[in-house]
């Protein structure tokens, strides 16, 4: 089994768990709750701290803060946790921040995501499968994003919002509501401006597939009838379509914050 290499200028301290292949280079500094699972690397400088488990494989580049204390000022000190999936890539100046009792106390980070420099995922949060968050993006506390979204640079989500699978958020902007699986979108404040066709292409969507969303989409985001009504209608109309059900599970669970629509979307 590979060696665990720990620089000299390095601290780690008692009680840590490092698994085989770990590599911790200068000036990091690991705490005594720190699970690193295989071939874990923490390139320099890096701060890890508190109940936190980084999955193998996953790479930490300098000045990152993983699991220190929640920024929330209700905070009392409580028991929490930060875990971190396997190949995950955390680029410099990102921090990741623990659960509070107020939310479950735990936040999840699931495998292959992207945290690109000065990346900010808040407590409580629960981040999918291959998500990647551009430079400077601020994900507020108690959020959910799906598997496989995009958040582009310097965007912010509010805190309680949902973003679903595959959906896109664009850089710069504000996202006061949730977006649904597979949907884009822009501005500030963040209003639903079509389908991320270009993730579905990319994530191997077939043309039909993409068709029937968009038909479906039209459907959904008509000035005609409720959105209640529109959903029905469409649950009926595309009852054997997985993505589109899945867009409309996403609906009905609803959520905190209301349905990002589109700028002339008709209101429910």
């Amino acid at each position: 089994m590979a060696e665990v290499q720990v620089h000299p200028t390095a601290i780690v301290e008692d009680g840590a768990r490092l698994a085989a292949g770990v590599k911790i280079g200068p000036f990091c500094v690991v705490g005594p709750e720190v699970s690193l699972g295989e071939r874990v690397e923490l390139l320099s400088h890096v701060a890890v701290a508190g109940t936190t488990e980084i999955g193998a494989g996953t790479r930490i580049f300098p000045f990152a803060s993983i699991g220190h204390q929640p920024q929330d000022l209700k905070y009392k000190g409580e028991p929490c946790s930060l875990t971190v999936g396997a190949d995950c890539i955390i680029r410099e100046g990102v921090t990741l921040n623990p659960g509070t009792a107020g939310g479950g106390s735990v936040t999840t980070i699931g495998n292959g995501c992207a945290f690109l420099a000065n990346s900010h995922v808040g407590h409580d949060c629960r981040v999918g499968d291959g998500v990647v968050f551009s430079n400077n993006v601020m994900l507020a506390g108690h959020c959910t994003v799906g598997d496989y979204a995009i958040i582009g640079g310097g965007a912010a989500v509010i805190q309680f919002a949902r973003v679903g699978p595959h959906a896109f958020v664009g850089g710069m902007s504000g996202l006061e509501n949730d977006l649904i699986p597979y949907g884009m979108a822009l501005g500030n404040r963040a209003y639903l401006s079509g389908l991320n066709i270009i993730g579905l292409q990319r994530r191997g969507f077939s043309r039909a597939d993409i068709h029937d969303l968009r038909r479906a989409y039209r459907l959904l985001f008509a000035a005609e009838g409720t959105l209640s009504e529109r959903t029905e209608d469409v649950a009926q109309e595309f009852a054997g379509h997985a993505t589109v059900q899945e867009i409309l599970a996403f609906i009905r669970e609803g959520g905190k914050r209301s349905l990002c629509t589109p700028k002339n979307g008709a209101e429910s």
